[in-house]
């Protein structure tokens, strides 16, 4: 859904599967998108973690979004590992929160988010 925004919008966009793909370049693109579900009590999952770790350094251009179940947790725990990527990569943006798959006013939700983020950054160039 992102990846279509962008392209709408005449923008470039990269699909890159965590642990499948070659590790990427991080410099070469002026934003990244990370998308993470929450893994049992808030935790951030594993092939998160090895992306992270694949960039080797905290790019400043990283907007993060992730979906989670408020059934499982209750509010504390909802997307939490949103919550945290973003305070690790000190991102610029508020992280992107939506229930499992985005649906009907979720995707609302989405380009609202988006719209967000590439205003500000089209405002800085």
């Amino acid at each position: 859904m992102i990846a279509d925004y962008l392209e709408a919008d005449r923008m470039t966009a990269d699909l890159h599967r965590i642990g499948i793909d070659p590790p990427i370049d991080a410099s070469a693109y002026d934003l990244i998108f990370l998308g993470t579900f929450t893994w049992e009590m808030g935790a951030t999952p594993d092939e998160v973690k090895d992306f992270v770790l694949e960039i080797g350094y905290k790019p400043n251009n990283v907007a993060l979004f992730g979906t989670g179940d408020t059934q499982f947790g209750g509010d504390d725990l909802f997307c939490l590992a949103v919550d945290k990527l973003a305070a690790f990569y000190e991102s610029r943006w508020p992280g992107l929160k939506i229930e499992q798959s985005p649906r009907g006013s979720q995707e609302l939700i989405v380009e609202k988010w988006l719209e967000g983020v590439l205003h500000h950054v089209k405002s800085l160039a």
